[in-house]
């Protein structure tokens, strides 16, 4: 495991009403749901990254909207078009 720290400005716990730990973990899994969502890190990695098994990820997903499929709209009708 890596560990790194970042600065923050003082008033972004505050603001989010979040303690230190909350604002990690928060931060990390908006990571890993924005990097899944541009096709930067697979399913698997994603959930890694945030901490979270492979089901809370898709669950995650969910809650902030974004697909647990990694496939453009072209693709699906692509691959619809072929059947």
């Amino acid at each position: 495991m890596v560990r790194m720290t970042i600065d923050m400005p003082e008033g972004s716990l505050s603001a989010l009403r979040k303690d230190p730990q909350e604002f990690a973990s928060e931060m990390r899994l908006a990571a890993a749901i924005k990097w899944y969502e541009m096709g930067k890190v697979s399913q698997g990695r994603a959930a890694e990254i945030a901490g979270l098994s492979r089901a809370a990820f898709v669950e995650a997903l969910a809650r902030f909207g974004v697909s647990p499929f990694q496939y453009s709209t072209d693709e699906i009708i692509e691959e619809a078009e072929r059947e």
